[in-house]
């Protein structure tokens, strides 16, 4: 059975040829010289092994130059692989949170690094509750990252301001991404349910680096 074609809006497919180096990706499995692989990404670190798996086919992007050896297939076997999600509709049933810049005292540490404005959601008590920032990849993805504090787990918080997130990062132009641990249920609920299908794209990564784009 055929896989059933996915419509990549064309942020999302510019975004995807600089960070794997091609796109759409050839049939098969391909490592791909991208040059983006070798610069600094979203928080100044260096990524250099990112790609997707899709239905279709596999590809993976490293700096060139990189020693990937004779086999592709041999290579993207030994990657580690993640949930990969995309959304053009996100759900926006409510707009819990307020942006906010990320240096603010009241918020935890996760989120500084950032920068800009964070999205947060603070307790009555004023303290802060859940909170979402924003990898600005290049102008055309911006890859959403949500936090809930423990004693504010289960009120639904992290999928309304996944969802306002999105709606905020279409609004400004990009395309908004979501990526999680393949066993982490919690995070697959979340995406799903603020309007992040799964597609049955899945990123790979070398198991030491971070699993940025």
């Amino acid at each position: 059975m055929l896989a059933e074609t996915v419509t990549v809006p064309d942020q999302l497919a510019r975004h995807l040829a600089r960070a794997i180096g091609v796109w759409p990706p050839p049939a098969g499995v391909s490592v791909v010289e991208a040059p983006v692989r070798g610069e600094p990404g979203w928080d100044g670190e260096l990524h250099p092994v990112w790609g997707l798996r899709t239905p279709e086919a596999t590809a993976v992007g490293v700096p060139p130059g990189w020693e990937t050896g004779p086999d592709p297939e041999a290579f993207v076997a030994g990657l580690v692989e993640g949930m990969f999600r995309w959304s053009t509709e996100p759900v926006v049933a409510a707009e819990p949170g307020l942006w906010i810049p990320a240096e603010d005292p009241r918020l935890p540490p996760w989120l500084v690094p950032f920068g800009g404005d964070v999205l947060v959601a603070f307790a009555e008590d004023g303290g802060y509750a859940a909170g979402v920032g924003l990898k600005r990849h290049d102008d055309d993805v911006w890859e959403i990252a949500v936090g809930t504090d423990e004693r504010h787990r289960g009120k639904g918080l992290a999928r309304k301001l996944v969802g306002q997130a999105a709606a905020g990062v279409l609004a400004a132009g990009a395309v908004p991404t979501y990526q999680h641990d393949l066993d982490n249920h919690a995070s697959a609920k979340v995406a799903a349910a603020a309007g992040f299908p799964d597609r049955g794209w899945r990123f790979l990564t070398a198991a030491d680096s971070p699993e940025d784009v």
